[in-house]
């Protein structure tokens, strides 16, 4: 704890050098050609240290704070300009995998049995908790019903389907006898102000 009238000097951390054989018309260029919104911004931000300018500068013109621009120059002296491109982050691995799949096509086909599984109908919450027992596998909703889309099932509606589809339905409203719109032969009152 500081004291009224101690003073304690706090070390300022040497700003890390931006290594690089480009200078700041170099930097400008890279980030002219550039397709990247990202890279363009970061390299001009880059150009006010190659021009002999302070971080807290560099931060302002990226947008960024002080420990972003240190992470520019780290990513920038280790890969150069390409350093400064955002990566792909890498993708998950699937929660099933192809020997697991099968099985859990061919019970959602033939549908739950009662004595067997325990349940009437078969919910997202059942199939999660047999993938468990079967593969000890945990999933979640979302999961399963990305994987049975994947395998081609759908999700059942609750609602029929509209009566338009049913082909007696359509017939029957072919042979009605053709009402067209005619005017009534009364006249309506006159509306008053």
């Amino acid at each position: 704890m500081i004291h009224h009238g101690e003073r304690r000097a706090f070390a300022m951390a040497a700003p890390i050098p931006l290594l690089s054989d480009h200078d700041g018309p170099v930097l400008r260029r890279l980030a002219k050609t550039s397709d990247n919104a990202h890279e363009t911004r970061r390299l001009l931000a880059l150009t006010v240290i190659c021009d002999g300018g302070r971080r807290g500068a560099t931060a302002v013109v990226g947008g960024v704070e002080l420990q972003i621009v240190r992470d520019w120059v780290l990513r920038f002296d280790a890969e150069g300009p390409d350093g400064l491109i955002d990566s792909k982050a890498p993708e998950a691995a699937p929660k099933l995998d192809d020997a697991q799949r099968p099985p859990l096509a061919t019970i959602v086909g033939s549908g739950p049995i009662l004595s067997v599984h325990e349940v009437v109908r078969g919910r997202l919450e059942d199939l999660a908790r047999w993938l468990f027992e079967q593969f000890g596998v945990v999933v979640n909703k979302t999961t399963i019903s990305r994987e049975l889309q994947a395998l081609g099932f759908r999700r059942p509606s609750a609602r029929p389907r509209h009566g338009v589809h049913n082909g007696f339905v359509i017939e029957h409203f072919k042979n009605l006898p053709d009402r067209s719109w005619r005017r009534s032969g009364r006249a309506l009152p006159a509306m008053s102000r």
